[in-house]
């Protein structure tokens, strides 16, 4: 069954679709619920609920859906990411292919860069994600 998405007004709808997205690897669901959800309320959104399962299907569902259409949502998502509790944790205990995800991610940006980032910006949030 296909999961319904719509932007979610709190935490806990929030994480219940997260769950839901994260316990099928629904990839395609995730990047909906990423392209609905405004960047901005990412850290709220996710309260202190940020894992490596979470981070890992939002890169990969920003990498396979959603980088090669809006660029800038991701860039902004990715932003936000890293304001969001425990990303540091999560960034420390990412192994080397997790990492190389997060890698490729960051180049995909960079190669669809569009008028919402500059490369500078870029290059400044690859450091915060110790890249």
């Amino acid at each position: 069954e296909k999961l319904r998405i719509s932007e979610p007004s709190n935490a806990y709808d929030f994480g219940q679709i997260v769950n839901a997205v994260n316990a099928n690897k629904d990839k395609a669901a995730c990047a909906e619920l990423l392209t609905v959800t405004d960047p901005k309320k990412l850290p709220v959104l996710l309260s202190n609920k940020l894992d490596g399962e979470i981070f890992l299907i939002f890169i990969q569902s920003l990498e396979y859906y959603v980088v090669g259409k809006d660029p800038g949502l991701v860039y902004q998502h990715l932003f936000y990411l890293s304001k969001a509790e425990r990303f540091k944790v999560v960034l420390a205990l990412l192994s080397k292919t997790e990492k190389e995800h997060v890698q490729q991610l960051f180049d995909l940006l960079a190669e669809n860069q569009n008028h919402q980032y500059f490369l500078e910006d870029l290059a400044g949030l690859k450091k915060v994600y110790e890249l």
